[in-house]
């Protein structure tokens, strides 16, 4: 399989034309699909079928740390401010008993692989918080530190330094997304967070130092009163840190949906010619200093596994975006959390009070989910293909599925040919394989495989596909 080795072409005439909201893929069907009628017993039966099945699926950990000690406007997580570390005590009493209830459903020799704490701010948690937490983690799950696996954390810089970095490598933490989003200060003041290159360089450092295998940070575009001179300065910045890895996200001004988002100006915000030319300016920027362009607004070093994983075509997506350990089972746990059991997801009570609620009943909190059918599973693999390696052999993917591809796809390639004409993909006899110029767009290549979005309704839960 050839997949994605080589730069995207930026043309911002064609990506203006194509200029639309879409889903970011992390799963499929997406999260407005998931409903109320998937409930505790369907996860439980999901978890049963998952642990009968002829090799067991490793597994994954994700842990929603909901608390943040300012807002940042630009943000649309779930999350509760406070300063208050009472609150954080309320939160791992209901994360133990989750823990308690969830944990024992599966089969104990199934690894726990991969582990990771978003927020929020999971460093909202001091040390001795986290220590306890990680230690209920081991207690319950099959945690092996010599064995391959990938723990990692969000940080916040501002409320963390170089020693609670070296404890959290005690503990076994191997990975670190830093989130700096801009360093320009007229940028930091109008989202609300303000946040040094030394604060940030602290962080990076003393996870190299004490041994995190991989180091991440968060950029955003799009954000008010960016300008390609500040921008550019931040890039500069973010580059001389070092890390193995960035993400460039384009901002999504959802103020309908997120509260924070009010506090932001609209005129304040670049144009959308401007937005455009802050995402090329990266692109440019972290190519030319040596970083690949993975896909989806991310970027890794060219020795990067998650580069490797995409050249060997084992690269795989979801709900924490590009990973090499896709295979597993994931485990969603705290408010709000979205795990994926098999061919199954499931999302926790979305407000703190639904989701205490749900534990002090000795109740699973989980309040929607989905179970997939068998067209949802074709079309997850499908675009899941072409979202991480650009490219799809027909025949083989029919003798797989058992299906027609030409005929079960006959409405969706038709869609396709139109962004064959601007040359996002080629059609082939055998195969659909996207373009240098269609790298950029992989989310618009993706809707067309997409068997949800003809309900005009759920347009405005998108972000922009750049």
């Amino acid at each position: 399989m050839r997949t994605h080795t080589t730069a995207p072409e930026f043309d911002p005439a064609l990506i203006a034309r194509h200029d639309t909201a879409g889903p970011r893929y992390t799963s499929y069907p997406t999260a407005p699909q998931f409903h109320a009628g998937f409930d505790e017993a369907a996860l439980r039966a999901a978890i049963q079928s998952s642990n009968d099945a002829a090799v067991p699926r490793p597994l994954s950990l994700y842990v929603h740390v909901p608390f943040c000690f300012s807002p940042c406007f630009y943000c649309g997580c779930t999350r509760t401010i406070t300063r208050d570390p009472a609150h954080a005590d309320t939160y791992l009493q209901r994360l133990q008993k989750e823990l308690a209830l969830i944990a024992p459903q599966f089969d104990r020799h199934r690894p726990l692989r991969q582990l990771h704490f978003g927020g929020g701010t999971p460093n909202f948690l001091d040390i001795s918080r986290m220590r306890a937490l990680f230690g209920s983690i081991a207690h319950h799950f099959n945690v092996n530190r010599d064995a391959p696996r990938e723990y990692g954390i969000e940080i916040d810089p501002r409320y963390a330094d170089g020693t609670y970095i070296r404890e959290l490598a005690a503990l076994g933490f191997n990975r670190v997304s830093v989130g700096i989003q801009d360093f320009d200060p007229r940028v930091q003041a109008a989202v609300n967070r303000v946040q040094s290159v030394e604060q940030t360089r602290e962080i990076l450092d003393a996870a190299r130092d004490s041994g995190f295998d991989s180091t991440s940070v968060d950029l955003i575009y799009g954000l008010p009163r960016q300008t390609l001179d500040g921008f550019d300065r931040t890039l500069d910045a973010v580059i001389a840190l070092s890390p193995d890895r960035m993400a460039v996200y384009g901002y999504a001004h959802l103020p309908h949906l997120f509260k924070a988002q009010r506090q932001i100006d609209d005129g304040d915000l670049p144009d959308p010619s401007t937005r455009l030319a802050l995402f090329g300016r990266a692109l440019e920027k972290l190519c030319g200093a040596g970083y690949v362009y993975v896909g989806m607004d991310h970027f890794a070093r060219a020795d990067d596994e998650l580069v490797r994983a995409q050249r060997e075509g084992t690269l795989q997506r979801n709900f924490q975006g590009y990973s090499t350990h896709g295979d597993c089972d994931i485990i969603g746990l705290g408010v709000s959390s979205i795990g994926r059991i098999g061919n199954t997801y499931s999302q926790n009570a979305r407000d703190l009070a639904g989701y205490y609620a749900a534990l002090d009943s000795g109740r699973l909190p989980v309040a929607r989910g989905l179970m997939l059918n068998e067209d949802d599973l074709i079309r997850r693999a499908l675009i899941g293909e072409l979202m991480c390696h650009g490219e799809l052999h027909l025949p083989a993917f029919g003798a797989l599925h058992r299906l027609n591809f030409t005929d079960y796809f006959a409405a969706e390639m038709e869609r396709l040919r139109k962004l064959a004409g601007d040359d996002l993909v080629t059609l082939e006899a055998d195969t659909i394989r996207v373009t240098s110029r269609g790298r950029l767009l992989l989310r618009n290549i993706a809707m067309c495989f997409d068997a949800y979005l003809s309900v005009p309704s759920e347009a405005p839960r998108y972000s922009r596909t750049i």
